[in-house]
């Protein structure tokens, strides 16, 4: 790496150590926490600079570690260790998260593979419709909305053929409250999660009727609190992961501008972390990998909605957040040695910060959905990823694709 790409990196600039966290003289739990955290990523920005500076060593850094990630992932689409137990519930989660962090990084499934996986999700499929998380147990909008995505991933005819729309259409208006909001599952919580998981899952199969989202933009809406952000119902804490299911909900629905979208800009914007550069979840919480996306990709979706009216205001190709300190973040700090990506130095990896680390860095990478004017891939060239879709978190060719194969087909009657 020569001297002027090595400087222009925000992780070895001297002037970062002033970028960290101030707590003006008041120590609290959540100042020794934030404190702990910024010594050990500060530590991770030292041996990368020191590798850079490296006499003799050529590196082309930061580097994504794609084929260590890659085994992790297809090791686990196979074979999980016992410490998954408490996923039992969540199994068609795990084949969405390895299936997209996958097609990510490019890296073809096996057509046995793709089959054997697409029958287990079959078996995920309950007889009233929607999924559960795992056979035999009783059906949920989130492994519903997971399923559906691992399935449009997989974009096989035997893959589309496990969905059963009819029975789906009927499972998402059962959970479908009076107020417009969705239930997770019969005698569930509701919370904005449900009517994003429904919404997703019905555009992606071609199941959207006016009927079932009536009233569903407006209660969303009412999400919103007064820090920008939206929470999981009405009067909740705004929150990143509920933040991007509002606002992804609204824009499937054709409804983004009902909610006040300057405000979610300027929360979501101040979310990110002044010296990690990850973003932080909440209001005075610590930096996740996993925010990445669940932060990162509503950035996208802000800027197409405002750029209809704002075009004069926006940048024509830069995201409203810094993201080549985020690519850093991810990079540098969220790499583990054996595999997989990481919530953040110190964690053990999993499949679930995986997919959303790499989901973040697309959006980071991938400016107008995979157009190669707008593509900012920091470090590696062979760091880029595949451009994923900001509304559904699967690769756009798969949104295409599953376009194709469910617009042709009628919408359901009623069952």
């Amino acid at each position: 790496m020569d001297e002027e790409n090595l400087n222009s990196l925000r992780c070895v600039n001297p002037k970062l150590k002033e970028l960290r966290f101030n707590d003006e003289g008041i120590i609290t739990h959540s100042s020794e926490e934030q404190n702990e955290v910024e010594e050990s990523v500060g530590k991770y920005f030292t041996y990368f600079r020191n590798r850079c500076h490296a006499e003799g060593e050529l590196f082309e850094l930061p580097k994504l570690n794609r084929k260590i990630h890659t085994t992790f992932l297809k090791r686990g689409l196979i074979h999980l260790s016992k410490s998954y137990e408490c996923l039992d519930a969540s199994r068609p989660w795990l084949c969405y998260w390895i299936l997209h962090a996958l097609e990510l990084l490019d890296e073809h499934v096996s057509d046995d593979l793709s089959s054997q996986v697409a029958q287990f999700l079959g078996k995920c499929q309950c007889p009233d419709g929607g999924f559960a998380g795992g056979p035999g147990q009783a059906a949920h909008l989130a492994p519903t909305y997971a399923a559906v995505n691992a399935l449009c991933i997989l974009g096989t005819e035997e893959a589309y053929n496990v969905i059963h729309r009819e029975r789906l259409y009927s499972f998402l208006k059962r959970m479908k409250s009076a107020d417009g909001a969705f239930k997770m599952h019969e005698g569930g919580e509701v919370d904005i999660r449900g009517a994003y998981c429904a919404a997703s899952a019905a555009r992606l199969t071609n199941i959207v009727t006016d009927e079932l989202f009536d009233g569903t933009p407006e209660w969303i809406t009412s999400c919103q609190t007064y820090e920008g952000g939206f929470g999981g119902c009405p009067g909740m804490e705004a929150h990143g992961g509920y933040s991007f299911c509002g606002l992804a909900a609204l824009t499937i629905m054709g409804h983004a501008k009902l909610c006040n979208l300057e405000n979610l800009l300027r929360w979501t914007a101040n979310r990110q972390m002044r010296f990690e550069g990850g973003f932080q979840g909440r209001t005075n919480k610590l930096v996740d990998g996993c925010y990445s996306f669940w932060q990162g990709g509503a950035f996208p979706l802000i800027h197409m909605v405002l750029s209809q009216e704002h075009d004069s205001c926006l940048s024509a190709d830069r995201w409203m957040f810094d993201y080549k300190a985020l690519q850093e973040y991810i990079l540098v700090c969220c790499q583990y040695p054996g595999g997989g990506l990481i919530d953040k130095p110190g964690k053990p990896s999993d499949f679930y910060h995986t997919c959303y680390c790499l989901s973040g860095l697309s959006v980071a990478q991938h400016f107008g959905g995979g157009n190669i004017a707008h593509l900012h891939v920091l470090g590696h060239p062979d760091n880029e990823l595949k451009p994923t879709h900001p509304v559904f978190n699967i690769c756009i060719d798969a949104v295409v694709h599953a376009n194709f194969y469910f617009n042709k087909l009628p919408l359901p009657t009623d069952v």
